[in-house]
């Protein structure tokens, strides 16, 4: 059986996906934790971009075992796309990704094991769902405009056909839409 490839982003009305701790605000609500406590229960390795491994582990190995997020990411597989970073990480069980990012998770959803999510980089969730070894993609609305950040998407990417395959609003008014990529 293959694995299932995985990105979720927090994400503004206004199509902001960087930087979510600048306006998120008070969305956050139990809704979107009983949400991400399903996907971490369903993941064994996370795919990172060299930006977000660098943040991630300045922060998240320091946390330790929090009962939280910390001893999910910290103890999890990670892999690392970066053409910059060199030699064996520091954060515990990081494993940088010799070689193409999307062949190399291509490859490593053909082997056992739970979920993969693609976490920390807008980068190298792009290039998984144009390289079409992303399964499902969840964007988390926040009901704001950021007004400043980066997008998931840019001019210039190519046409994508999405498919919905399912979506809710949170009692503070999260959307939750969960997309797969068309094949047809």
């Amino acid at each position: 059986m293959m694995r299932k490839v995985t990105a979720g982003l927090f994400h503004s009305v206004d199509g902001v996906v960087e930087a979510p701790n600048l306006w998120q605000f008070d969305s956050f609500d139990p809704e979107l934790g009983a949400e991400l406590t399903q996907m971490i229960n369903r993941t064994d390795a996370a795919v990172l971009g060299r930006v977000g491994y660098e943040q991630w582990s300045d922060h998240w190995a320091s946390v330790g075992d929090d009962g939280g997020f910390g001893s999910f990411i910290n103890p999890v597989r990670k892999y690392v796309a970066s053409t910059t970073l060199t030699g064996d990480l520091a954060w515990e069980n990081a494993t940088l990704i010799e070689g193409d990012p999307v062949v190399f998770v291509a490859a490593l959803k053909q082997t056992e094991g739970g979920e993969i999510a693609a976490v920390g980089g807008i980068d190298i969730v792009r290039s998984l769902l144009f390289g079409g070894v992303l399964d499902s993609l969840t964007l988390i609305t926040h009901p704001v405009v950021a007004a400043t950040g980066r997008h998931l998407f840019e001019p210039g990417d190519p046409v994508t056909r999405l498919a919905l395959e399912a979506s809710y609003t949170t009692s503070r008014g999260n959307v939750v839409s969960t997309y797969r990529r068309r094949t047809d």
